[in-house]
């Protein structure tokens, strides 16, 4: 499967994503081609114009040219977009940013996408498995560990847990403190 891509993101399988989702595209709003959009990202002024942008599974590539709060998340149009029957034809479809683009996060903070797939170990040596999701919490993230013929380990992000984290390797360190597998440890 390696090389194969991914239909929504447009990304090698064994690689970090060519394009994250940013939003998904309503519908048309108003007489001169704005779009509501509904927001994925935490960064929307990534939108802001001039970006390039890349529109639904063939990732067009489109200029913004404007963008603006909505109640409904924000209104963009696009270079080329003048009415709404040129909008109404991205309806549904995913706004993606290029990950090339991505803005620095402080040290210790990574994307989501860089941590799927990271081989999971404790720090008795054990192998644990791979990150397969990642859920938010109100106070922090829990990753979701895979390991074939065991039950999903759920660790929350935080420091007493989450040791350390190296990208190059493909590899989280974690202590696993007492409750983490279910039962109490000793």
């Amino acid at each position: 499967m390696s090389g194969k891509k991914n239909e929504m993101s447009g990304s090698p399988d064994n690689g970090e994503p060519a394009f994250l989702a940013a939003g998904r595209i309503r519908r048309p709003h108003g007489v001169h081609g704005e779009m509501v959009v509904e927001l994925y990202t935490d960064f929307p002024e990534r939108l802001a114009p001039p970006a390039r942008v890349f529109i639904g599974p063939k990732h067009k590539p489109m200029e913004v040219l404007t963008l603006r709060n909505h109640n409904e998340g924000i209104l963009l149009s696009f270079r080329g977009v003048n009415s709404p029957e040129d909008a109404g034809r991205f309806r549904n479809q995913l706004v993606f940013t290029s990950s090339a683009d991505l803005p620095q996060l402080e040290k210790g903070s990574y994307y989501h996408h860089q941590l799927i797939g990271l081989h999971v170990r404790s720090d008795e040596g054990e192998l644990l498995g791979v990150i397969d999701e990642i859920i938010e919490t109100g106070a922090n993230d829990v990753y979701v560990v895979q390991n074939p013929g065991r039950k999903d380990l759920l660790l929350p992000a935080i420091p007493e847990v989450i040791i350390s984290v190296d990208l190059r390797k493909k590899c989280v360190l974690v202590h696993l403190i007492p409750g983490l597998e279910g039962e109490e440890q000793d």
